[in-house]
């Protein structure tokens, strides 16, 4: 737990140093270094396909951290809330909210148990929304902190209350998602969206790509894609094991299969959640 703290305190840091852009996407590393930390203390075994999974998110990790772009140099949290107020932000944050309200209020009572990407949306549009008040409340406290106090403009107070708000209400539709839904499923495709709405958020805002050629760009989305690659192979695989052991385990369930009838695949739904309550 001390270490989870200390983690999402660095994370929090790391938006008020570098663009969203390249902060979130590298957040795939973490998955890396648990399958890692699983095989070396607990002796869960790494196969084939987890370490492919693995090198594939370090490939694409790396061509986003050589291609990003250079942090925008901002003396105030006015200059953030002045971005956050153009237009073009004003209009996505506007698509986000009747997105997301339409979410919670029809499709959750109805789907909300039986339709995966109904909780998944919610956390992901309310995410990108988060993580652009996070980096804007983590610009603030950097310049105070070097001594330029920026608590004492109400911006800093209202981005507070956005990401306290924000946070609350990800977290509260993520464990739903996770409660009704399988994680193996849950997760790659929750990295998935947030990640991807996260980028067009930050792309809107502070405008990432207008201080890059079209090269950069390209090699950071063909990046951003080895990462999804990776992520996806790691949980889709994460229970299969290597070599023969893996064709006779294959071969048994196949005939298993044949046998019984059904198909013995990466359930959808937990399966606490499929028991029947006398």
């Amino acid at each position: 737990m001390i270490t989870m703290v200390v983690g999402e305190i660095a994370n929090f840091a790391a938006y008020a140093f570098a663009p969203a852009i390249l902060v979130t996407p590298l957040g795939a590393l973490s998955i890396i270094i648990s399958a890692a930390l699983a095989h070396i203390i607990l002796r869960e075994k790494l196969h084939t396909f987890g370490i492919l999974g693995c090198v594939l998110c370090v490939v694409g990790s790396t061509a986003i951290v050589l291609h990003a772009p250079p942090e925008r140099q901002i003396e105030s949290v006015t200059e953030v809330w002045d971005l956050a107020t153009e237009p073009g932000f004003l209009f996505y944050a506007l698509l986000v909210l009747t997105a997301v309200f339409i979410l919670i209020f029809h499709f959750v009572p109805q789907y909300g148990q039986s339709h995966i990407m109904v909780y998944i949306g919610v956390c992901s549009l309310v995410g990108s929304i988060s993580v652009m008040s996070v980096k804007a409340l983590g610009i603030a406290l950097k310049l105070t902190f070097s001594g330029m106090n920026q608590l004492v403009y109400p911006q800093t107070w209202a981005f507070t209350l956005v990401v306290v708000t924000c946070v609350v209400t990800q977290m509260n539709y993520l464990n739903k998602a996770l409660d009704a839904f399988n994680t193996a499923v849950v997760s790659p495709i929750y990295y998935v969206m947030f990640t991807t709405l996260t980028i067009l958020a930050s792309v809107i805002m502070f405008k990432d790509w207008d201080r890059q050629n079209p090269t950069q760009i390209i090699t950071e989305m063909c990046g951003f894609v080895t990462i999804l690659s990776g992520t996806f192979l790691l949980h889709k695989t994460k229970d299969m094991v290597d070599g023969t052991s893996l064709t006779s385990m294959s071969m048994r369930q196949l005939k298993h299969e044949e046998e019984d009838g059904f198909d013995e695949s990466i359930p959808l739904k937990r399966q606490d959640s499929l028991r029947i309550i006398p």
